[in-house]
């Protein structure tokens, strides 16, 4: 049987670039090589594409970098020129390998178009390990749409509904899922009038608040703030990221800590859930330095609920996805409030964490998944995602 031609793709220009590359080293080192023959793609933090010969190398540290040596990834002990310096640029976009056509023909060298069968990124499936902008917010997406690639995760609008937490809420709220109250507001009407905006957000929110970039993720941004003085230096923060800012009230308020529960999808138009996992951090909330360069936060598999609360976890789970138009794969988060008990829907992330110890992996492993399967798995929803939308007419 011929192997099928994967194309993992890592890097890009988002704040989560290093948490991209330590995914795509896991998906690197765990994948199939008897089934797949393996092509890794680059794209720098500058939006550079490159096919370098010594990534897979340096991604499965072979080679480690210089520096402290971290439980994950760091922007100054993973520099993105460490890894992706050398390499072949690409004159060319992906091409199906199959005799297909996209709507994205290749660029033409003197004046003769090249063929598919000459690309050197000639692919049957790509394999997106990109988080955040850019990645995950459906801009690549388009660009393999265009391509005719089939491509693990979701398609541009279940990217870009799943990374805007604004639109996300709202989906949520139309789909009559429970969320913690919040205020969005834009950049510009922050920079025109921060009176005006700490008065709208006081009046509908009490603190302690999570102050958050609408399109973002790995907690990048994202501040708690207990007063007004620390939820302006917040929103400074948040609006260097984006041009929305969500601000949330802190579910559990001034008395307790809210219970930080996950749960992992896999599926298309007929989704599954996975056990329900807790996070408990060992910060004040799981931030990003919680997440990838700090020791002391617990995951525990399966989280000490009832099943009765595990079971509506799973299907409020199902019904986000849902919601956002999701495909392949998606964790989605939830906040119990200490006191009542009551769950609320956090946010859907579609392109998680996918190292080995990410938590999207680490639930479907607790699920009965293996980490090399599921990678199976999100190739073969990818090829059927991709024969279900061949089978949709474009002309007349």
């Amino acid at each position: 049987m011929k192997k099928l031609r994967i194309g993992v793709l890592f890097g890009g220009r988002s704040g989560e670039h290093e948490v991209s590359l330590l995914s795509a080293a896991s998906v690197l080192k765990a994948i199939d090589r008897k089934k797949y023959e393996v092509v890794p793609i680059g794209i720098t933090k500058d939006g550079h594409w490159v096919t370098a010969s010594d990534a897979q190398r340096l991604l499965t540290g072979e080679s480690a970098p210089e520096g402290r040596h971290l439980r994950a990834g760091d922007p100054d002990a993973t520099p993105a020129a460490a890894v992706l310096a050398r390499g072949e640029s690409v004159i060319v976009p992906p091409v199906p390998s199959a005799n297909q056509t996209g709507s994205l023909v290749p660029f033409e060298t003197d004046s003769t178009a090249l063929h598919p069968s000459q690309s050197p990124l000639n692919l049957d499936v790509i394999f997106p390990v990109l988080h955040g902008t850019f990645g995950e917010d459906g801009t690549i997406q388009g660009l393999l749409e265009l391509t005719g690639i089939a491509y693990v995760g979701s398609g541009v609008l279940g990217s870009a509904t799943g990374m805007d937490k604004d639109v996300m809420k709202r989906l949520f709220a139309a789909a009559k899922l429970p969320i913690p109250k919040h205020v969005s507001f834009l950049r510009a009407d922050w920079e025109s009038g921060p009176k005006k905006t700490i008065a709208k957000i006081e009046a509908a929110l009490k603190y302690p608040l999570f102050v958050k970039p609408a399109n973002l993720g790995s907690s990048v941004g994202i501040t708690k703030a207990h007063n007004r003085k620390e939820l302006t230096s917040a929103i400074d923060l948040a609006a260097s990221y984006d041009r929305k800012i969500v601000v949330e009230q802190a579910v559990g308020g001034k008395s307790g800590k809210a219970r930080e529960l996950e749960v992992a999808i896999l599926g298309n138009d007929n989704p599954q859930a996975s056990v329900v996992g807790e996070i408990v951090p060992g910060k004040e909330f799981y931030d990003y330095e919680a997440k990838y360069l700090t020791e002391g936060s617990d995951l525990i598999l399966p989280a000490k609920i009832t099943k009765a609360q595990s079971k509506q976890i799973q299907q409020m789970a199902i019904a986000a996805f849902k919601a956002c138009d999701c495909s392949g794969l998606a964790r989605v988060d939830f906040l119990m409030d200490p006191r009542s008990q009551r769950i609320y829907l956090n946010e859907i992330n579609t392109l998680p964490g996918f190292t080995s110890i990410s938590m999207y992996p680490k639930l479907w492993a607790a699920s009965g998944i293996a980490y090399p399967d599921l990678i199976d798995r999100l190739i073969q929803l990818a090829l059927e995602r991709r024969a279900e939308k061949d089978r949709t007419s474009y002309n007349r």
